[in-house]
């Protein structure tokens, strides 16, 4: 693992990490059938992060009582993380634990439901992909029609809530967000939104596109960018 880290310090660089994140399973024996060696017999946290939903595994401090759904600090301050000791990785969907795969969608739901001044933004700034290829089309269920209906409505005043959105176009903004979300974090799209492309997607001939909404949101509302972390990951916090 230090050797991985090492690595990835090399690259240089800034990227994301998270400073809050969300439980999706907890495995007190370790995981058998993880691909990381050293989670294999060791207790071991799978998580979701809060703002840019990346999925990591992390060790949790001896003793720590961790449940399902549950949010927890983890991110550089040490004396913060009272039940997290580290993340040790960054890892994909395909990682997770079958019980982790099913919790992740209403925890993500869960997510998207709190953050709601990020996404309504999304809604009112998310534009065209192409001539013909609106960003707002790769929400689950929004096709044309509804698109003209969105873009027609925050023309007329941008949208403040997600009920507004609800009363003026009449989907879930809420479910749908979510929906995408974990769809990306599956991996194999075209367009990526929300979520960075998993790493052998961006070392492929042809890469996917990503959007990278959450980042200019973030940006335009004047918060601190959570997770402009040298050199690296969320990988080794200590």
């Amino acid at each position: 693992m230090q050797q991985r880290r090492a690595r990835r310090r090399r690259r240089g660089g800034t990227r994301p990490y998270e400073e809050y994140a969300y439980v999706l399973d907890y495995l007190p024996m370790g995981n058998p059938t993880d691909r990381h060696p050293w989670h294999r017999n060791k207790p071991v946290i799978q998580l979701v992060g809060e703002d840019y939903f990346i999925l990591m595994e992390a060790s949790p401090r001896h003793g720590a009582q961790l449940e399902v759904g549950e949010r927890v600090y983890v991110g550089p301050v040490a004396e913060m993380r009272d039940k997290v000791f580290r993340v040790e990785a960054d890892i994909e969907y395909d990682d997770l634990t079958s019980f982790a795969k099913e919790m992740l969608p209403s925890v993500i739901e869960e997510i998207v439901r709190k953050k709601e001044p990020i996404f309504v933004e999304f809604f009112n700034i998310a534009g065209p992909i192409t001539l013909r290829f609106h960003s707002l089309e790769l929400l689950p269920g929004v096709g044309k029609k509804t698109v003209m209906k969105i873009i027609e409505a925050r023309e007329r005043e941008p949208f403040k809530s997600y009920e507004d959105i609800r009363k003026q176009v009449h989907i879930d903004p809420v479910k749908v967000v979510a929906e995408r979300i974990v769809e990306e974090l599956k991996g194999g799209q075209k367009y990526y939104l929300f979520v960075k492309p998993p790493r052998r997607e961006l070392e492929q001939p042809v890469r996917p596109l990503f959007l990278n909404y959450l980042g200019t949101i973030y940006s335009k509302l004047g918060r601190q960018l959570v997770g402009t972390e040298e050199a690296g990951s969320s990988e080794g916090q200590s």
